[in-house]
């Protein structure tokens, strides 16, 4: 039997890498606090909301903010990292729902429209981008977002294309449509965060508008 010995230094390393750990947990679960304290000020005070406020709300300095998430930048994108899970997370409930691929994409623009409709003043401080990102920026964290989005709405419309006989296309459409759609929900989105409308639409009515655009490019089998 071969008997293996800890070295003596093998306590002070554990302890080191106990507490790195739970400095760490710590540094998370602060982090998540902050961010949570950001959400209340932003619904609270609006989407043009400052760093004291959001300090207030959270019960604690400017400085503590900026130890835990950086400047300013920093408390924007982790504000639309918690948005992004919220998003992402809507839409898959929604996409599992089941039916065929038109009343899974309209669950799913529902959930979008949805939860523009319960916080409007959270999508106006991620839509709006307060800093200095711009749309189009490879690193604009709304940018990520509506990929993301668009990824799940053309892999349901991929899978649909190919099992109605049109995978030589299914490609092509489906990346151009899951963007398109996006494109036209955050549009309808902002139009309706406006007041612009002359027929104010609830959601259900919203999505089944834009559901009606696509319903007939998604019908039928293979184009001749």
């Amino acid at each position: 039997m071969i008997l293996r010995t800890r070295g003596p230094g093998a306590e002070v390393t554990d302890a080191r890498d106990g507490r790195d750990s739970r400095w760490e947990a710590h540094r998370t679960r602060r982090r998540r606090q902050l961010v949570e304290a950001a959400l209340k000020a932003i619904r609270h005070h609006g989407a043009g909301v400052g760093m004291d406020e959001i300090a207030a709300q959270a019960g604690t300095s400017k400085t503590v903010l900026y130890r835990h998430l950086g400047d300013k930048a920093g408390l924007y994108g982790a504000v639309v990292q918690a948005v992004d899970e919220t998003v992402l997370g809507d839409l898959q409930a929604a996409q599992q729902q089941g039916g065929d691929v038109v009343s899974r994409i309209e669950a799913m623009v529902r959930s979008y429209l949805a939860l523009v409709q319960r916080d409007p003043e959270i999508y106006r401080f991620v839509m709006t981008r307060p800093l200095e990102t711009t749309e189009g920026d490879p690193d604009d964290p709304v940018h990520r977002i509506t990929d993301r989005i668009s990824e799940q709405l053309a892999a349901a419309i991929r899978l649909h294309l190919v099992q109605t006989g049109r995978a030589e296309e299914a490609e092509t459409l489906a990346d151009a449509w899951g963007h398109g759609i996006v494109g036209l929900v955050r549009a309808s989105a902002d139009h309706f965060l406006t007041g612009a409308s002359a027929t104010q639409l609830s959601v259900d009515e919203a999505a089944h508008a834009v559901v009606e655009l696509i319903r007939p490019a998604l019908a039928g089998g293979p184009r001749t």
